[in-house]
């Protein structure tokens, strides 16, 4: 019993200092190996409520954790692989038990519904202080100066363009809807034709009853002798009746207010589009350009470079000339190229931009015949008409000789006496 009593003493003093120690200060209670509680200078515990103790302590944390793993294992199984991923906080164990959250970011994928709630934040860099490139505005170099000199020749307003143009072949009287439509007409039967020509099919057609029922209940050879003699006026009373028709049935008998609606009309082009906007509608939608402004903007340099058709000089006129200009650039160049700057030999001499103009005083190309057409020479044919020439050039020098050498008087009198018998 002494013993026994001494041992037992020994073990509780033991046991007291170890659980003394800071490192056990933790953890309250111990249990003995039996499952007794020892009571002393620590609480009873045993080992199972100690271990759970320590799960609870460090439960909050944890269950986020296993929370997430959950989720990333039912996502997995839903979703492929490939499916977009959310950053979560990871965790960190420290020493003594306690746990927090990382900085660093674990990537997870998204469900469904979040991806598609979820919106893209997209953020351009800005300038670093550059500059867009700025492109140079061309313009020729005198045309101003060209532009006022044709102003001053087109003072008089004696050009056939002045007087017969499509602003005078209209019916002043007519209805709105029916002066529009003949200004159509007009431009239409203007191409490939003189002003004159024009003019007078218009009054022609102005006497029948020109609109657009009139001309609908014609028929083919009578309108072919009312337009006679404009150009490819066959063509044209087709155009004419097939313009007619769609105007009645898509636009009520009145021409369309719009480039896009007067293109699709048969026979009509964008020069007489942008005309018909200008002069039935009063609204400036582009430049008409015919032969004669095609024609005169080449010779005067006013393109950066030449252009093969009058739709190419429209949108290189328009790249640089003024808006302000466009509808009086197509009356002052028509005009100007009906009486000054001739499409064959222009009158250089009395135009004011002689000095100006790059191509003053050169004369218009000649078209050269193509091979193998009667026109063109040949080269032993040529050889031989050189050879004829040079005989026929003795021969004549032979009859001169003969006129001017001298007679004498014997061989007078024999001349004489054979007239007089």
């Amino acid at each position: 019993m002494p013993q026994f009593r001494c041992c037992t003493r020994v073990c509780h003093l033991v046991h007291c200092f170890v659980m003394s120690s800071p490192y056990f200060m933790q953890s309250m209670s111990v249990t003995t190996r039996l499952g007794t509680k020892n009571t002393g200078c620590t609480s009873a515990a045993t080992l199972k409520s100690k271990l759970t103790r320590r799960r609870r302590y460090v439960d909050p944390v944890s269950s986020v954790a296993v929370k997430v793993e959950e989720e990333e294992a039912m996502v997995s199984v839903q979703r492929p692989s490939s499916a977009p991923l959310s950053t979560v906080g990871s965790l960190e164990l420290h020493p003594h038990g306690t746990s927090h959250l990382k900085s660093e970011t674990v990537t997870l994928p998204l469900s469904s519904h979040s991806r598609r709630r979820r919106q893209l934040k997209v953020e351009y860099d800005k300038d670093g202080g550059v500059t867009p490139m700025k492109t140079e505005h061309w313009e020729p170099p005198d045309w101003k100066k060209q532009l006022g000199h044709i102003r001053e020749m087109r003072s008089g307003r004696d050009a056939p363009v002045d007087n017969m143009g499509a602003e005078k072949c209209y019916d002043t009287e007519a209805p709105a809807s029916v002066r529009r439509f003949q200004v159509l007409v007009s431009l239409m039967l203007s191409s490939q034709t003189r002003d004159q020509v024009t003019a007078a099919a218009m009054q022609k057609l102005r006497a029948h009853g020109c609109s657009v029922e009139n001309l609908l209940a014609t028929d083919d050879e009578t309108l072919g002798k009312l337009i006679y003699p404009v150009g490819f006026w066959r063509t044209k009373v087709k155009y004419l009746k097939l313009t007619s028709a769609m105007l009645q049935k898509e636009f009520g008998g009145d021409i369309p207010d719009s480039v896009e609606g007067l293109v699709r009309l048969p026979g009509v082009g964008p020069k007489m589009a942008h005309l018909a906007m200008d002069i039935a509608w009063d609204k400036v939608s582009g430049i008409g350009v015919d032969t004669h402004v095609h024609r005169i903007s080449n010779r005067l340099g006013w393109l950066k470079k030449p252009t093969k058709n009058p739709e190419e000089t429209r949108k290189a006129l328009e790249e640089w000339l003024p808006r302000e200009l466009w509808s009086e650039i197509n009356w002052l160049l028509v005009g100007f190229g009906q009486q000054v700057c001739l499409p064959v030999n222009p009158l250089c001499s009395m135009c004011l931009n002689q000095h100006s103009c790059p191509s003053a005083f050169k004369n218009s190309p000649t078209k050269k015949p193509k091979t193998g057409s009667p026109k063109s020479p040949n080269p032993t044919s040529s050889l031989k008409i050189k050879v004829e020439h040079e005989s026929a050039v003795k021969e004549e020098g032979t009859k001169t000789e003969r006129l001017f050498t001298p007679v004498s008087p014997a061989t007078q009198k024999k001349k004489a006496k054979r007239k007089v018998s």
